[in-house]
């Protein structure tokens, strides 16, 4: 079986000091870098997503005019009108400057469609747009992921739903995510729905 790693968006703007920091969200690097040596050393792919927003998204609070971390409507999807983060080319959309780059083979840009948000590595939130992971990975041959990153109750779950829906077989490392939490249930809840999903969660 053929496998491979996901890294989801371990970027500057989701780690502490970042536009859109969620607590702790560095620890996750050590796990990263971890994890990516073994696969790594194994032959196995490993693969990093980025948040790649132009500075005029949509989802931005910003360009909204609502206040931030309030719900509204983004294309006929719910939308969290979120601070301006992850534009692209900024020092905040890089990778964390302790993750390993040299360990990752591919990487994925998302949310780069200023009229839709994308939580998922794979599509857009309104299932419109494909970024190319599924295509790429089906192409290696891989059909089992290892997931972590950031945040677990945004973007790592819908990542894995999707892989899901897919057809990959998902574990989720656990102890490599970290959540938004904007309330304190949301990683709790979010882990249980990847699972009630068919997604191992590793702790």
């Amino acid at each position: 079986m053929t496998q491979a790693l996901i890294l989801i968006d371990l970027q500057n703007d989701f780690c502490p000091g970042g536009a859109l920091a969620v607590a702790d969200g560095d620890a996750t690097i050590a796990v990263a870098n971890r994890l990516a040596e073994a696969f790594h050393r194994r032959g196995e792919l490993v693969v990093a997503t980025q948040d790649w927003h132009p500075a005029n998204h949509g989802s931005f609070a910003s360009v909204s005019g609502e206040a931030v971390n309030t719900l509204g409507e983004l294309s006929g999807l719910p939308q969290i009108w979120w601070p301006d983060h992850a534009i692209q080319h900024s020092q905040g959309a890089d990778f964390h400057p302790t993750l390993n780059r040299s360990l990752i083979d591919k990487v994925f840009h998302k949310g780069e469609q200023p009229d839709i948000d994308s939580y998922s590595a794979f599509f857009d939130n309104g299932h419109r747009r494909q970024t190319g992971l599924d295509a790429w990975l089906r192409q290696q041959g891989v059909t089992r992921l290892v997931m972590m990153g950031l945040a677990t109750d945004y973007c790592v779950k819908f990542s894995v739903l999707d892989a899901l829906h897919l057809g990959y077989e998902v574990e989720v490392v656990a102890e490599g995510c970290r959540g938004v939490n904007l309330q304190p249930q949301d990683s709790a809840q979010a882990f249980a729905e990847m699972a009630a999903s068919g997604a191992l969660i590793r702790q």
